[in-house]
């Protein structure tokens, strides 16, 4: 498959000092039961994003009703070659009301060690691959014990079947209690025009501090970004849609670049199984918004001027 165009190659990105290395953008694959791609199709989405420097794949065991998983696993059997080019991230930690699951008879969450390990050796089977370089934990849960999920980590480590961990919507202290356990590669948050908390609620200073970058879910706000209503929203939209017209860049990598432009080092998950809203999203790690500008969009994000 040819070569993207150099300024449509996503670079990559260490998550902390001498760690584990991702695409700058992540392609994140939460929709792609929706997508109703044959594996053909699938095959040749991700040869397409790979092409594109986006090397990253992100999962979790619930996603697609406990099915996107298999699906990604599918394009892997039938192009094993793919697996030694990628990077495969996924999450456990929620047990969802399936029709899959017939035992669970509540939503909950379960960061217990029997779960983490056997949750860990489905994704394992579902993808047809010997290790996942990243899992996370999904949410976090009011039962859960640090040195339990840090002992069930390092099993998995141990064992060869994990590479790296993390955690995803974890607040600051809780993220720094697992991380004096077992060294953690990111915390994946969400975060967009949209939903700012994280740039004041300590996460993204926390992890500035301690030199990790985080992942970012939902970064055009699930595309709300396009289509909420509201004043404030349409009065953001045209800002961004102003930035984006008067610097010659398309409004998807206006966003991206806005996240990307943070001290942190953000990096931001797509959630689209079309290659061009990807490229966008890889353009926007081609060029960085002037500080005015960055403010601009943050002003119209908030509805004030900064104090």
């Amino acid at each position: 498959m040819p070569q993207a165009p150099a300024e449509l190659l996503t670079p990559r990105i260490p998550t902390r000092d001498g760690g584990l290395e991702l695409s700058r953008i992540v392609a994140g694959m939460w929709r792609m039961v929706e997508w109703d791609m044959p594996v053909a199709a699938r095959v040749d989405f991700i040869e397409q994003c790979l092409a594109l420097g986006v090397t990253t794949f992100d999962h979790a065991d619930i996603y697609g009703n406990y099915g996107v998983e298999e699906l990604f696993g599918e394009a892997l059997r039938a192009q094993p070659s793919l697996r030694e080019r990628m990077e495969l991230v996924s999450k456990c930690g929620i047990k969802l009301l399936s029709n899959k699951h017939p035992g669970h008879t509540i939503q909950h969450y379960d960061t217990s060690a029997s779960h983490i390990m056997r949750s860990a050796e489905e994704s394992l089977r579902k993808l047809g691959t010997d290790r996942l370089d990243l899992l996370l934990i999904h949410r976090p849960d009011p039962l859960m014990e640090f040195d339990e999920i840090a002992a069930a980590f390092t099993r998995l480590k141990q064992d060869g079947k994990v590479l790296h961990f993390g955690v995803s919507n974890f607040t600051r202290h809780q993220f720094e209690s697992l991380n004096r356990r077992i060294p953690l590669a990111t915390n994946q948050v969400e975060f967009s025009p949209l939903h700012t908390a994280p740039m004041f609620d300590q996460t993204f200073d926390g992890l500035q501090d301690l030199g990790i970058a985080p992942m970012i879910w939902s970064p055009l706000g699930g595309g709300r970004l396009f289509d909420m209503a509201d004043d404030r929203a349409a009065a953001l939209r045209q800002v961004i849609q102003d930035v984006a017209e008067r610097i010659g860049k398309p409004f998807c990598s206006v966003v991206f670049a806005w996240i990307m432009r943070l001290p942190c080092r953000p990096i931001p998950l797509t959630g689209s199984g079309r290659i061009a809203a990807i490229r966008e999203a890889v353009l926007g790690a081609s060029f960085e918004l002037e500080r005015e500008d960055w403010f601009r969009i943050l002003r119209a994000a908030r509805g004030h001027e900064v104090a």
